[in-house]
């Protein structure tokens, strides 16, 4: 980026049409800073896991967590966007995985920032299987409410961290991801809803 940049600050020596390319491709590079160097660091295994908010005001629990999804399956049953079958859990993962989520030793928590726990979460859910349909909505659907609730759904612009195209995008990729490949899904999550 920094050689497009200096490229761009030698080109006042260069027509006005290749000046209004360069400085339209500078626009694009200083939009998408962020996105380039977060999949620089994806293909190299190395996404950072830094300066993370460990601010957790809202602990994800079992009764409240089963009582939303019971609510989501009303409203989406209502639209015909689901059957009985969705959000039927199966056995005791999903319990397992929000326990996971919150576990604590010596009264610190495993997972201390909020990114931790909503990687974790919306990873858990989903590659857990536990529900005998909707596993990837429910774990969509909970890791944007967890995200709510720990007032860390938006960033400082007021733009939401992850949109819905990207959620879907995010849901998948978790779905399709090998399981050995779990630690750089995390991170990855991590850095998208890092403020």
């Amino acid at each position: 980026m920094q050689k497009v940049v200096d490229i761009i600050q030698k080109s006042g020596k260069t027509d006005a049409i290749q000046l209004t390319e360069a400085k339209g491709l500078l626009d694009v590079l200083s939009s998408y800073t962020q996105s380039f160097v977060l999949l620089n660091q994806y293909d190299s295994h190395n996404l950072q896991t830094e300066s993370l908010n460990e601010n957790i005001t809202y602990e994800i629990g079992y009764n409240e967590a089963q009582a939303a999804i019971s609510e989501l399956k009303k409203q989406l049953v209502s639209k015909k966007e689901a059957t009985e079958l969705f959000g039927n859990e199966k056995d005791e993962s999903f319990k397992s995985s929000l326990s996971t989520v919150i576990q604590t030793f010596d009264g610190k928590f495993l997972y201390p920032s909020i990114e931790e726990q909503a990687a974790n979460l919306l990873y858990f859910v989903i590659k857990n299987h536990s529900f005998s349909d909707g596993n990837k909505r429910i774990g969509a659907f909970l890791f944007v409410w967890f995200l709510e609730k720990n007032k860390h759904q938006f960033k400082k612009s007021g733009e939401l961290k992850i949109n819905d195209n990207a959620l879907v995008a995010l849901a998948l990729l978790v779905a399709q991801s090998h399981p050995d490949e779990k630690d750089l899904m995390i991170k990855l999550i991590i850095n998208l809803i890092k403020s």
